[in-house]
This record gives C-alpha cells, structure tokens and sequence, in this order.
C-alpha cells in the first residue's frame, strides 16, 4: 500500500503543455495525463464550486489505481460565518467527493484568516461531527492567534482526539528567501509559522516553491529528512507543491522525489519517471 503521495494544486494548467503535458496537449486529456506523471492533486477546484456527481465519477475513471485526489472543501461551507450552520452543505460535499471510490484521499477543510480561536467552540463542534463520517481530514488555520502557544496547544489536542491532520503551510521558499519584492504579493498564501507537527495517522504537506529552484533546496533537504523519519514511524505522507509561477509547481516536485530516493528513503517510484518519452528527430544537417 502507497504511503507516499506527491502532487501539485491543480491538474488543469495550459502553462504545462509542452513541458509537464506533452506539445500539442488538449485540455480534456490534462487529468489522465497528470495521472500518468504523479500521485496525488490538491484539487482546488472544488473551492470554487461543487461538480456535479458525473463529472467526479469521470475524475476517478480518468485516474490510475492508486492516485489520490485531495478535494478542497467549497468556501461556500468555510468561508461564512460560523461552520456548524454549513453543517449539511459539509456533509452534502462528502456525498459529493464519495463519487470517487478509493481515490479519493483526504478532505482538506482551510479557513480564512478571519476565523480566529475566538470560534474554538464552533470548530470543535464542526469537526466532532464530520469526524462521525468515515472520511479523512485535514485543517488548516491562517488567523494568526492559532500559532500562539496556548490555541496551538488547545488546537492540536482537538485533531489528535478526532486523528485529523493539521496542514502544515511552509511558505519560507517565497518569505524567507525571495528577492523580489513582487513575488510576496503574487503568493497569496499567508506568511504563518511552520509547525511540523503530526495531529493524525497522516502528514498533509503544502509547499509554497520559489520559482528560482536555488531557493528551494535547504526547504526540500529539510523536509526530506523530514518525510524519511515520518514514513519510518509508519505515516502516510501527501506533500503538495505550488508556486506563484505554477509552471515550476511539477518539477519541484520531481526535485523532493530525487532527495528521498537518494537518501534511501523507500518511496513508490514516480510514475513520471516511467515514462517512455518519444525520440528525438535526429537532423540530416
């Protein structure tokens, strides 16, 4: 059984042809062929809107064994107000997501950067409940207050008990090392404290890339070590890659696959790897 996924946030980016995808590659073939590359996609697509149950089941149909989608839960549900008034649209979504059998992965649940600890109560409650469903979790906090000691404390306690994940945000690549004052901008990702710390069964990873891949190697040597210690513990690992320039997203991700193979970290090999590339034309001239 696969205990390592490695994947990127989306599958459907044209910037990919002829690089990632194939030249000549045709939107309605993008999911196959991320498929045939890597193990896992964010799907962030399901933020935005919930598909119809068709188009999901046609998502695991264009999907080989093993592949594991990790859908976004829709901000309709956890960008309101209080959560446990979205109860039946959570629930509904599940429903939704059940349309892709054993791939799917885990359900990642992020709240906004306006929904403090002072809402515990609220979030305690949200999360007892969808934790009564046979589904996996992971949350992740953007306000602040939730890195502070005690609610980090108070926070991790509630995950543990209910064996969801926390997302660990590592957004260091683009903060700590950019040198592009534009670059911070174009993230829109919060810059929050890494807390690489395992609340359940599974680590739910997502890595904010640099675009210049120099910036990157001192974060994914890291984690590397990181995931070696993890897996030998007997965790599932789901590492996700993202970049302000998403055309880099999928080779950084082949970048942490190269480190842990050359530590000796027993992964599944990456389906990218197998590939067998077309020949070269060879010039006359």
């Amino acid at each position: 059984m696969t205990n390592f996924y490695l994947g990127c946030a989306v599958w459907s980016f044209k910037g990919w042809v002829g690089d990632f995808y194939p030249e000549k590659a045709r939107q309605g073939d993008f999911l196959r062929l991320y498929g045939d590359r890597l193990t896992a996609v964010e799907g962030n697509t399901t933020f935005y809107a919930v598909p119809e149950r068709g188009t999901v089941e046609r998502w695991a149909a264009q999907t080989p064994s093993g592949f594991h989608f990790c859908p976004k839960m829709p901000k309709s549900v956890t960008h309101g107000d209080l959560l446990m008034a979205q109860l039946a649209g959570a629930i509904a979504f599940l429903e939704r997501m059940e349309g892709l059998g054993d791939r799917l992965g885990v359900i990642f649940i992020q709240l906004p950067p306006s929904y403090s600890s002072e809402s515990f109560g609220d979030l305690a409650s949200f999360l007892s409940q969808l934790a009564k469903k046979d589904y996996k979790f992971a949350l992740e906090v953007r306000h602040l207050d939730w890195f502070e000691e005690l609610n980090r404390d108070r926070l991790n306690e509630l995950l543990q008990s209910l064996n969801i994940g926390r997302v660990l945000l590592d957004t260091r690549p683009v903060y700590d090392s950019s040198d592009d004052p534009q670059l911070h901008s174009r993230t829109r990702k919060p810059n929050v404290p890494l807390q690489p710390v395992i609340t359940s069964d599974f680590a739910f990873v997502r890595f904010i890339s640099h675009p210049r891949s120099q910036f990157n190697q001192k974060f994914l040597q890291e984690w590397s070590q990181q995931i070696d210690r993890w897996l030998k513990e007997g965790k599932t690992i789901y590492f996700f890659v993202h970049c302000p320039e998403e055309e880099h997203s999928p080779h950084t991700a082949r970048d942490l696959q190269k480190l842990l193979e050359k530590q000796g970290t027993s992964i599944p090999e990456l389906p990218w790897n197998l590939l067998k590339m077309p020949p070269k034309q060879l010039s006359l001239f």
